[in-house]
């Protein structure tokens, strides 16, 4: 019968790291706690990359959603002039009213409801732990609203 070959083969790390390309020793995962989980270069990297794309994809959809808004409204006012449809503003003017009121009421208190406020202080603390990351994420972020 066939005998177990108890041999190992050793992983010298110093050779090994040394055959890597510059870019996996400069952007591979450094070890250390989750919130150091990649280094500075990595984490820039990551944070404007995401901005960017996010800012690029919010500058489209923003420029859409005003087109479509701006549109939806331009139709109803022709609509209205050419008697298609009759807005009734005095009920449009006590609904605005109402929201006001409620507005008011909500807004004198100052107090945040206490989900919020955990949601607020999570978002906090992501933020201090992530700093590197917030930072390229900000500075990706504008300039994919710029482009």
């Amino acid at each position: 019968a066939g005998a177990k070959d108890d041999t190992f083969n050793v992983l010298d790390l110093a050779e090994y790291t040394k055959n890597q390309p510059w870019w996996r020793k400069i952007f591979a995962p450094s070890s250390g706690s989750s919130a150091e989980k990649y280094n500075v270069a990595t984490q820039l990297v990551i944070g404007g990359v995401t901005g960017w794309c996010t800012g690029f994809i919010f500058q489209k959809v923003g420029k859409l959603a005003a087109t479509a808004v701006g549109g939806g409204f331009f139709l109803l006012q022709i609509a209205n002039h050419t008697g298609y449809i009759k807005v009734d503003w005095n009920l449009v003017q006590r609904d605005m009213n109402k929201a006001k009121q409620q507005l008011k009421f909500h807004s004198s208190g100052n107090k945040m409801p206490p989900e919020v406020k955990s949601r607020v202080d999570e978002v906090i603390i992501f933020l201090k732990k992530n700093v590197i990351l917030t930072g390229g994420f900000a500075g990706g972020f504008l300039l994919g609203m710029a482009s």
